[in-house]
């Protein structure tokens, strides 16, 4: 048997539905409100754990001798104050604020730079979309498939790493300063505690430049994956450009209502007008003018063939008087739209016309 061919090229892609486009900024925006953007969840806490060493290694010298401070004064002056409300109230303004001096600057820098970190990856966004209750967020059948599916592996993948990582850079901060642990009983109490803090400090900013790595690596990722998931196929494209320029079929009803309204609104002014010019039976212009109000003679209607035959009929109903003036007519109703005055040029031949209105009606203005 023959195995039948296309005659015409054929985009297997397009009847598949495979999404191999890139998104349209159209779509983009709609998963933005929705909360969906690319983010690490890695990046601010990986900057905040290395500020805050830094910050020990620059004032944790300071911070310990205000807090020696404090014992002090406990010690020495607190234990002698008489216990009642008063003082009471006093011991714990002092000693909040005293703490606040130490703890402040690291929630504060640890504040700004969460914010920051987050700024930087997706902007300014704020939406309530992710907090709104979805039934299939407790679904247990969808619970199950988000926990063994390939994204879930991957991030299990990912916490062993940053753990294994973590783990190996403590070891080699702890493993470089094994010859000096021996020395540790000839030292003094503050020497051995000096010595421990700049270790633990070392290992922390170690630990959180590395996080900071994986943080970035952990957002590249995330990054393509977010661009992987809004990847539209030309049918999803299709629709979407349907969808935002609307069904033909449906805007060609609502312009044909508005025609209709439009239509029905000028018919509503001719009974206003002074005179209506015709063509004779090809063109008809109705022309208003009130002195005093207008600074020039304006169309109030304007049509061709039946159209033009409705307003003469019109016209006719309420008396307005029809003239015939072929070049006139064509010229009104070619350059001069509903709503426009007449333009200059054509001010003699319009006001010969209302002149010979207003004489036949017995009217001066």
């Amino acid at each position: 048997m023959n195995q039948q061919r296309f005659l015409f090229p054929v985009d297997l892609q397009y009847f598949n539905g495979e999404k191999t486009e890139k998104a349209t900024p159209h779509k983009r925006q709609e998963s933005r409100k929705k909360g969906q953007v690319a983010r690490s969840a890695d990046i601010a806490p990986a900057f905040v754990v290395t500020l805050i060493f830094l910050l020990l290694l620059i004032g944790g010298s300071w911070m310990f001798e205000s807090m020696l401070a404090i014992m002090r004064e406990s010690l020495s002056t607190y234990t002698l104050w008489e216990v009642n409300p008063e003082n009471l109230g006093r011991l714990t303004l002092q000693l909040s604020v005293a703490a606040l001096k130490i703890v402040g600057p690291i929630l504060g820098v640890s504040f700004l730079i969460a914010l920051f970190a987050n700024y930087m990856q997706v902007g300014v966004l704020f939406s309530t979309e992710p907090l709104m209750m979805k039934l299939e967020k407790i679904n247990p059948i969808e619970g199950f498939k988000r926990i063994f599916s390939m994204r879930s592996i991957a991030e299990l993948f990912k916490s062993i790493l940053k753990i294994s990582t973590c783990c190996i850079v403590a070891y080699q901060v702890l493993w470089s300063a094994k010859d000096q642990i021996p020395s540790l009983a000839l030292m003094s109490v503050a020497e051995i505690l000096s010595f421990a803090g700049w270790l633990i400090v070392k290992v922390g900013i170690a630990i959180g430049v590395v996080l900071i790595v994986l943080g970035i690596l952990d957002y590249l990722y995330q990054r393509y994956e977010y661009e992987k998931n809004l990847r539209m196929s030309k049918q999803d494209i299709k629709d979407e450009y349907k969808k935002m320029e609307g069904d033909p079929l449906i805007k060609s009803k609502i312009k044909e209502r508005q025609r209709a309204m439009a239509m029905r609104r000028m018919m509503q002014e001719i009974p206003k007008a002074d005179v209506v010019i015709t063509n004779p039976t090809h063109y008809a212009v109705a022309i208003r003018y009130v002195a005093g109000e207008m600074a020039a003679p304006m169309v109030i209607a304007k049509g061709q063939d039946f159209i033009a035959l409705k307003i003469r009929e019109i016209a006719k109903q309420h008396h307005i008087v029809t003239m015939e003036n072929k070049p006139l007519a064509r010229a009104l109703y070619s350059q001069v739209e509903i709503g426009q005055s007449v333009p200059e040029e054509m001010f003699k031949a319009v006001a010969e016309v209302l002149a010979y209105v207003y004489k036949l009606r017995g009217k001066v203005k």
